[in-house]
Parts: structure tokens; sequence; C-alpha cells
């Protein structure tokens, strides 16, 4: 029956991972550019107790077996990457990109971050930069007195200078794009790194070869539901205190089992 006690506490584990993973969710509702993580479980080594197929009888085999499971991991918590919502916040410095593709940030050390937060600002030089004042790869900047900033949907940056009658090209933007996206490091800070299991990072010119397109003055809400969250919170609560009960009936037959061995 020992057994049985730590299967349940595997199930018990994994909930509560889970339940950890949908509180985050539920943190970052309002965050810019958030992607909602799921657990994914599998069940572990079976104990074999009576294989499948052995010998019944010399002319005869059984067709069934007795696996017994020992319980569930957690394998991987994943990052879903469909796209959110758009909100229309007039700043022409907020980018939302509609389609595949991140923005590249230069972090410090040299690394390099991704992100699908555009929620850009000016730095003391007039470089684009996040709103931890990371600056955007490639550089753009925005000369003093600049006016009408414009941002195209290819991420051509232009704006008036000197009041002269036609725009000023001042940078282009470049968006990021991986072959597995799922397998990015979460960095923190609307950030990501590049990993062994996302790929190399492609970079390209947005609205062209596939990638997306931006939208100035819009930014990218989180692609979860609260009502979802809460519905994945209800059943995880659930499955925690079935693996308890299932817990409490195991030590409760061990206590009788033993009580059953001191008598005899």
């Amino acid at each position: 029956m020992l057994q049985a006690l730590e299967t349940a506490a595997t199930g018990m584990q994994a909930q509560e991972m889970r339940i950890q993973v949908i509180a985050n969710n539920l943190a970052n509702a309002s965050t810019i550019g958030y992607k909602v993580s799921r657990t994914r479980t599998q069940d572990q080594i079976y104990q074999d107790l009576r294989l499948a197929g052995t010998f019944s009888s010399p002319q005869s085999f059984l067709p069934t077996g007795i696996n017994v499971g020992i319980g569930t991991r957690v394998a991987t918590v994943d990052k879903v990457y469909t796209e959110g919502e758009v909100q229309n916040t007039g700043n022409p410095l907020d980018l939302a990109i509609e389609g595949d593709g991140f923005f590249q940030v230069q972090l410090p050390g040299g690394n390099i971050g991704y992100t699908r937060d555009g929620s850009l600002r000016v730095n003391q030089n007039g470089q684009l930069s996040t709103l931890d004042g990371y600056l955007i790869i490639p550089a753009v900047t925005i000369p003093p007195g600049a006016e009408n900033v414009t941002i195209s949907p290819s991420g051509q940056v232009s704006a008036q200078i000197n009041n002269a009658p036609a725009p000023t090209v001042l940078g282009q933007l470049q968006l990021v794009r991986f072959v597995n996206p799922a397998g990015m490091q979460p960095y923190g800070q609307n950030l990501y790194l590049q990993s062994i299991g996302s790929g190399a990072p492609q970079v390209g010119i947005p609205n062209q070869q596939g990638f997306g397109s931006v939208m100035q003055g819009y930014v990218e809400m989180p692609n979860e539901s609260i009502v979802e969250e809460m519905v994945e919170l209800i059943q995880a609560q659930q499955a925690y205190e079935a693996g308890s009960k299932a817990t409490q009936v195991a030590a409760q037959m061990m206590a009788t089992a033993s009580s059953m061995v001191i008598v005899a």
C-alpha cells in the first residue's frame, strides 16, 4: 500500500505545479505581450506484474497483462504563442506585431533578447528602447525636435525634421522568428532568449516573407482568457483534492493492515 501513497503524491505534485503556472498566468493578465503557459503531464513507468502475450498454458497466451502505473510527472511547461488582441493606446511609439515575429533587444552583457512587447520609448540619446531602457536592434535614433513620427507596417521609421515638407527616414525596424518559439527561454521583463530548442533566429523585414506587420499606436495584450484560467484552476484544485483523498485512503488501509498483523 506504500506504493499507492507515493503514486497519489506524484499526482498532487503535478497539480501543485499546474496551479503555480495558472497563478502566474493570472498574475500577468494585463502584461503586454505575455504568452500563456500550460503544463503537460505524462504517466510514469509501469510495474509489469504480468505481461500480455506470455504463456498461460502450452497452447495459449494471455490476451492482456497486469500493468500498474506508479504515477505521473510534469513533462513540460509550454508557452502558447497564439496572438493576443491588440489595444489602441494612441502612443506613436507603441507597436504591436500582427503575425509572426519578435523585436530584438540588446541586453546587458551582449546577449540579445526577443519580445512581443512593443511599448517603446526614447532614451536620453533619442534611441528607441524598451521600458527598461534596453535598446532595440537595429538601433533607431529620433533626433530632437522631430515631429509626426511614423512607423509603417513594414517597420520603416520616419519623421519630419526642422519643419521639412517631406518626412525623413530615420531607420528600419526588423523582426525575428524561430522554427520552434516554444523552445525559447523565458528571461523575464517580457523577454525571451534563444536556446538550442528554439533554433537559430531568422531575421527579416516586417510584412515581408511571412513576417508579421507592425501596427503603430497599438500594443498586443496577453493571449489568455481569465475564464479559461479559472476553469483550469478549479480542475487542478479538484484533482489535487482527489489525490489527497487517495493518500488518506491508502494510509487508512495501511493502518488497518498493520493492526491485523499485530493482532495475529
